[in-house]
């Protein structure tokens, strides 16, 4: 069972930027509903914000830094932040508010696998944090050298065991 949701780099400029995202439509509403859990459980729920510098395409403010609309974030009550580096930890106060609210587990879901999901869950281990990752909660977009439904298949095999708890999204619980 785990205390928190960590959801990571929902935002317009990267759900519906240039390249589309691999199960986009079928990620949010995996999402949506592990926010709805996670409601009932009162369990926290974190999002991050991939952040640029002043001028970029994702600064602070900007139309594609925003949260993706139809994501189910509720501003007013859950913990927003904003991160610069593929770490949520990273140059962030997250740690400090998951010690503060006794968090042990993270659920991480989010974009993009390779990037912010693989860094996060492998930091969060080291900072000591058990992490459970849905293999169906996060997506990433084509590369030249592989498409995203084998970057997110070669990542939930790597980080499985030695970094995560591998599940389905439907078998996650929260406290």
């Amino acid at each position: 069972m785990a205390d928190a949701l960590l959801i990571i780099d929902m935002q317009a400029g990267l759900f519906d930027g240039p390249e589309k995202p691999y199960a986009r439509e079928r990620l949010l509403d995996t999402i949506n509903q592990l926010i709805q859990r996670a409601r009932s459980a009162n369990a926290p729920i974190f999002v991050a914000r991939h952040t640029g510098p002043a001028g970029s395409p994702i600064a602070p403010g900007s139309p594609l830094w925003q949260l993706w609309p139809a994501l189910d974030v509720d501003e007013s009550h859950d913990h927003l932040f904003n991160k610069t580096r593929p770490s949520c930890f990273l140059g962030t106060d997250l740690e400090q508010q998951l010690n503060a609210a006794q968090i042990n587990e993270l659920v991480i879901v989010g974009m993009k696998t390779q990037f912010c999901i693989d860094t996060t869950c492998r930091v969060a281990v080291e900072r000591g944090f058990s992490v459970v990752l849905p293999e169906d909660g996060h997506t990433c977009m084509d590369t030249p050298a592989l498409p995203a439904q084998a970057i997110i298949e070669h990542h939930n095999a790597t980080l499985a065991g030695a970094f995560v708890k591998r599940v389905r999204a439907e078998q996650v619980d929260f406290l």
